[in-house]
Parts: C-alpha cells; structure tokens; sequence
C-alpha cells in the first residue's frame, strides 16, 4: 500500500476500497454466468471444511459454556436459574454461532485462500489466465466466494447445536438447571426470525470473507514476502469487516423487530 511519512494515503485507501467494491460486484455479475464451475466450487467448499471444522468446535464448545455460565450466574442470583434456556438459546442462535463460525472461517479458510491466489499472482498465472481469455473472476473467484459463503452457513448450524448441547450440559449437570425446563424455554426469547438473521448473518460473513480473501490474494506485491504479509491482512480486515457488519445487521434486526 501506498505510504506517506508512515502514515496510509486517505486517496490510496479510497482507492482500494473502490478496486475491493469493483472486485465484489463483478464477482455478483459473474456468478449467474455459465458454466459454474463445479469441481472447484467442490473442491474449496471440501477444503474449507476441513480446515475449517475441528477448530470451530473447540472454540465454540467453551466459548458458548462460558456466555452461558455467565447468563446463568445472574439467573441464579434473582432465583430464576431455570430460565437458562432461554438464556442460552438467544446468545447462541443470534450472536455466537454466526460469530464463531465465521470468525473460523475468515482465520483459517480465507487465509489459505489468500496464499493460494496469492501464491498464482505472482507465479504469473492470473496473468496467463487473462492472456488466454479466462476471466480470473468467473474462474477462481466465484467458486471460493460461493464455497466460503455455504461453509460458513453449515458451520453456524454446527456451532448452534453444539453450543446448545454444551450450555444444556453444564447448565444441568453443573449449575443444578431443570433439563426439562431449560429444553422448553429454548425458544422463550427467540423464535424462527431470530434463525433467519443468523444464517443471514452468517451467510453474509461467510461471503465477505471469501471476497477480501480473493481480492488480497489477487492483489499481492513483492513474492513471497508479499504473500506472507497479504495473509496477515486477511485476518485483520476480514474480522473488522465482520464485527462492522455484524453491528449493523443486528442494529437493523433489533429496530425491525420491536
């Protein structure tokens, strides 16, 4: 990036957003052109996963007991301990599944994707694609975008139904919650629109983070070296933009759902 006495231009950061916003709707163009291309789509939404799986549970699993923890230790206080399903359903469903998930996503998934394109640019590939007529977009782009996009959707079930698992066992076994009443009022404080937001978010999560991996990646400079620093980015801007974004679809959820 361009630099002056230190300090990042204002012009060049305006200008890459714009370059990031060109990148984004293009990729939105060339997703309903034909053919979609499949075998790739398979092969980084299998990749993805995979990287991206077992690390999702191991963060949401403590992550999710200890908000419930924390829920049920001001429940205890007012007598009310019994409530802890409702407790734990709307921190899981609205905020930490799409969160955890995503957040997974954008540190393991997007930063492979990054290095992988990354790795293509400067070994001249991208440029060879555009020499011979392939659009890097419709080629690369869109089956990384669409594959993160879908990864994070199944990941954010995955994480909601273990987290409830979780926040159910500790809550019952642990802090002496009836089974039964935590199971009924699962559903007291949140309901099917509440789901809908949270796969909206994570599906939304999943695809920014798929599209700064893509355009970082495309744009590295200076070899290796660049690659290296272009998967940092990854991470940094991937979780600003997902904490921003998160904001503001639960800012617009919570106005419309009053």
């Amino acid at each position: 990036m361009p630099s002056r006495g230190g300090l990042i231009d204002a012009r060049a950061i305006f200008t890459l957003l714009g370059r990031f916003y060109a990148m984004s709707l293009e990729t939105f163009r060339q997703l309903f052109k034909r053919p979609f291309h499949t075998k790739e789509f398979i092969e980084q939404a299998w990749f993805i996963a995979s990287v991206s799986l077992l690390p999702t549970l191991l963060v949401a699993i403590p992550f999710c007991v200890i908000i419930v923890f924390q829920i049920n230790q001001l429940l205890a206080q007012i007598g009310a301990v019994d409530l802890a399903g409702a407790g734990a359903g709307l921190t899981v469903v609205r905020e930490i599944g799409p969160l955890v998930s995503v957040l997974v996503v954008a540190g393991a998934g997007a930063t492979a994707i990054c290095a992988d394109l990354g790795s293509r640019t400067i070994r001249e590939e991208i440029d060879a694609l555009i020499t011979l007529g392939v659009n890097p977009i419709h080629r690369l782009v869109v089956p990384r975008v669409v594959a993160s996009t879908v990864v994070a959707l199944a990941l954010n079930g995955l994480v909601t139904f273990f987290g409830l698992a979780g926040g159910f066992m500790f809550s019952v076994f642990v802090q002496d919650a009836s089974p039964g009443l935590f199971v009924s009022n699962l559903n007291l404080l949140v309901g099917l629109p509440d789901l809908l937001t949270s796969l909206f978010k994570a599906a939304v999560f999943g695809m920014g983070a798929g599209l700064v991996a893509c355009f970082i990646g495309l744009n590295v400079k200076g070899g290796s070296k660049g690659v290296g620093e272009a998967v940092n980015q990854t991470v940094v801007f991937s979780f600003m933009m997902l904490f921003f974004t998160n904001s503001v679809i639960t800012a617009v959820f919570i106005q419309f759902a009053r």
